[in-house]
């Protein structure tokens, strides 16, 4: 049969399809060149000849996949769990396309039936009698055909008057303030209406949830409204809040409705749970509404599948006009992808899959509660789909014994800040769990969990659940200590002023942010700037080379500040006051180094002109003392062999150290140079540490504590016990040593490269006396003194 053939041919070239657009599925012949060459013709003109289905997927392929090759690994972007199911659903695209080619009558009664079956099966799958079905791709396209469809069916002349019938009354739309944002907007502006019939009905401000629509108060506002000559027309209620999950009294908003002959459209994630056996009175009033949006393709987890709104109305005509039904059978195949799902899973599968996701919910919340720094924010904990939790400075303050003194005022900035590094560190650490960051007016900010929108795309477990919980308890203490230490950061901040600042940065997740100060005076300001910028660089590459847990980094990507140092999460064993002396002692150092190298600098340039104005007298007295006639090159070689003289002129070394030229006699005399430092200085010593233990840890602190903020691997952490000495790291010396000290701080490399330049300066005072003198013996200009 042809029909058959051509069905076994659209599986088969799907089934292609997958395998070659599939994660590492790539033939041997779509190699770099032919990549390299596929990415260079596009853009680019069209192929002459075309090209085989085999390329062009390949093609398809390597575009899907262009992050991870210029990356060279592989991409953080999770893509859907495509199963079996998902692979019913993208045959139904395919089959939709063939079955558009069907003569008429054939594709009218193949439409008709699949329409029908839909919507028979998501009504008595969510509980809602007698509705129709409207399936479309912009899930928010349903609500402005049902908008639609309220106007026809309040303003008798508006089919033939159109939008002048509006003059007479206005027509007024509400919704929640929790509600989806930019939804309103988005159905004036497809409606045609001033935004002016937008009305925005505030949440509970003293009783009940601060998420749910303030009853009393629409009511008040609905009958302004018509005293004012306006329409109530549509009421936008949430079952399930984008961003808490919340649900709307669906109740008594209905009975509202009813009273002033409004629609009650319902939209929102807790729909879900209708399909279950025990549904929450709250939820079951939803079936009650005009109408409501589902997305059973998130719940699901399959790809591509349109939204569904149904609704209540018997004029069809109505409905027609609001384009909620098409005279087009190829319209109606936009429900063939879901009638072949819901098909595939069966009414068992489908609550099943519903079923697991509440199940993780509580799984989670039953965690959650038993940590004593988690506030969990739930409307019904005994069925919601929706968990919504944050860390709570308050009671981990009690907890860990800390004081959050100086942070009142400012509290709820930081909690923000906590709260949004917690989420981001549990995405990293739990991809599979599907937790997100949610900024809520009134909670802040807060971590939300909502497995009904990402279990089925993640294929998350019950086991990620534990994976979650397990790390989120290991991150608690960290957050804990370090909001407890923050004023302690703050005091010891202060006790080294001037030279540190505190830098009040509330919106960064860790101990805080200081800035280190040059001390110099007499400097102008964009001097003054430039070595404030260049010394907090070089003491945070400093700061980051030390084997400690802290991450030390520059802040914010935006952020406000700039050449500061901030500090991240810290664990409860590290000494505050050790890690503020480690920077104000490294700063101190890495400027007196700068410092130092200015005035060497300038030593040497003055010994140089000195040196050379004595090179020059010296040559005055060599003439006066020798006379002319040794000076002529062969005269002077004959009276030399005859009669020898023996110069006074002695050679010049030049010491750094007093910055002085001094003769080399006594060099020559003791046969050695003096001056010179020992070259097994011991290092400068600190507080003792104990083998294995890490910077900044109190005595008596387990050193082998994990720690999930740091920043080095256990790899480096060996190598650098063996090659860093703690001490020399920790106390740097509060004034710059002698030159003859030799420290393992920045101040040796500015003296190595000093002595470099006296090395340069001694060898060119050397060759300018040799050149003048006929006795080797004292002529020699060497370097003493380091």
């Amino acid at each position: 049969m042809m029909v058959d053939s051509t069905f076994a041919q659209v599986g088969k070239n799907l089934s292609e399809a997958m395998r070659i657009l599939g994660d590492g599925q790539r033939e041997p012949e779509a190699g770099p060149e032919k990549w390299r060459f596929s990415r260079a013709s596009i853009p680019g003109p069209l192929h002459g000849d075309g090209q085989d289905v085999a390329t062009v997927l390949h093609l398809v392929h390597n575009l899907i996949h262009d992050e991870e090759e210029e990356e060279d690994k592989p991409s953080q972007h999770r893509m859907q769990n495509v199963g079996e199911q998902g692979h019913i659903a993208l045959l139904g695209h395919s089959l939709a396309a063939y079955i558009s080619v069907l003569d008429r009558e054939r594709l009218r009664k193949l439409t008709t039936r699949i329409l029908s079956d839909t919507t028979l099966w998501l009504c008595r799958l969510f509980s809602y009698e007698n509705g129709s079905a409207y399936f479309h791709e912009d899930d928010r396209d349903g609500l402005v055909k049902v908008s639609r469809l309220v106007i026809n069916a309040r303003y008798e002349e508006y089919a033939s008057e159109g939008y002048a019938v509006l003059s007479s009354k206005q027509p007024v739309i509400y919704q929640s303030a929790s509600g989806r944002p930019g939804l309103g907007q988005h159905l004036c502006s497809q409606l045609g209406l001033p935004l002016s019939s937008l009305c925005t009905v505030p949440c509970n401000t003293i009783f009940g949830s601060q998420h749910q629509m303030d009853v009393a108060l629409l009511d008040k506002l609905i009958k302004e409204d018509i005293e004012a000559g306006k329409l109530p027309l549509l009421l936008i209620a949430n079952a399930g809040t984008p961003g808490a999950g919340h649900t709307d009294k669906l109740a008594r908003l209905k009975d509202l409705c009813d009273q002033y002959s409004m629609w009650l459209h319902v939209e929102g994630v807790n729909l879900a749970t209708l399909a279950l056996s025990q549904v929450s009175s709250a939820i079951m009033t939803a079936t009650r509404s005009d109408s409501m949006t589902l997305t059973p393709g998130q719940w699901l987890g399959l790809p591509a599948v349109t939204a569904v709104t149904l609704y209540r109305h018997e004029d069809p005509a109505m409905s027609l006009a609001a384009g909620l039904t098409s005279s087009q059978p190829v319209a109606r195949l936009r429900a063939l992808p879901l009638w072949l799902s819901l098909q595939y899973l069966g009414h068992n599968g489908i609550v099943q899959k519903i079923r697991h996701a509440t199940a993780l919910s509580q799984q989670l919340l039953q965690k959650l509660k038993a940590m004593a720094s988690i506030k969990t924010s739930v409307e019904d904990e005994v069925s919601s789909p929706v968990v919504l939790f944050k860390f709570s400075q308050g009671m981990s303050a009690a907890s860990s014994g800390g004081s959050v003194e100086g942070y009142c005022a400012e509290e709820k900035e930081v909690l923000d800040a906590f709260n949004r590094w917690l989420g981001e560190q549990l995405v990293q650490l739990v991809p599979t769990s599907g937790v997100d960051v949610v900024e809520l007016e009134d909670e802040g900010t807060c971590v939300r969990f909502s497995p009904l929108l990402t279990a089925a795309v993640l294929g998350t477990q019950q086991e990620n659940i534990e994976h979650l919980a397990g790390k989120l308890s290991e991150l608690l203490p960290v957050m804990c200590t370090t909001m407890c230490l923050r004023q302690d950061f703050r005091e010891e901040t202060h006790r080294h002023s001037p030279s540190l600042t505190f830098i009040e940065e509330l919106s960064w997740p860790g101990l805080g942010a200081v800035r280190y100060e040059p001390q110099a005076e007499g400097m102008d300001e964009s001097r003054r700037k430039q070595e404030l910028e260049n010394i907090n660089t070089e003491l945070l590459k400093k700061l980051q080379e030390l084997d400690t847990d802290i991450i030390f980094s520059t802040g914010p990507e935006f952020g406000t500040e700039e050449h500061c140092i901030f500090v991240g999460m810290v664990t409860e064993d590290v000494d505050v006051s050790e890690l503020v002396d480690t920077v104000a002692a490294l700063g101190r150092d890495i400027e007196e180094s700068g410092r130092l190298l200015e005035n060497m600098t300038e030593v040497v340039r003055k010994g140089i002109l000195e040196a050379e104005l004595q090179l020059q007298k010296a040559n005055e007295e060599k003439l006066m003392e020798e006379g002319m006639l040794r000076q002529l090159p062969l005269v002077g070689s004959v009276l030399n062999w005859f009669s020898p003289f023996e110069s006074s002129i002695k050679g010049r070394t030049f010491n750094l150290a007093a910055g002085s030229l001094d003769s080399t006699e006594g060099t020559y005399s003791t046969k050695a140079q003096a001056g010179r430092p020992s070259q097994q200085e011991t290092p400068i010593s600190s507080s003792k540490k104990h083998p294995g233990q890490r910077l900044f840890r109190r005595s008596g602190a387990g050193s082998d504590s994990f720690s999930e903020t740091s920043s080095i691997g256990q790899a480096e952490e060996a190598t650098r016990e063996g090659s860093i000495t703690p001490s020399s790291c920790i106390h740097p010396p509060p004034s710059p040593p002698a030159p003859e000290e030799d420290s393992h701080t920045a101040r040796d490399v500015v003296a190595e490269e000093i002595q470099e330049s006296s090395v340069q300066v001694h060898t060119q005072v050397e060759e300018e006396e040799t050149s003048e003198e006929r006795q080797p013996e004292g002529q020699e200009v060497e370097q003493s003194g380091r």
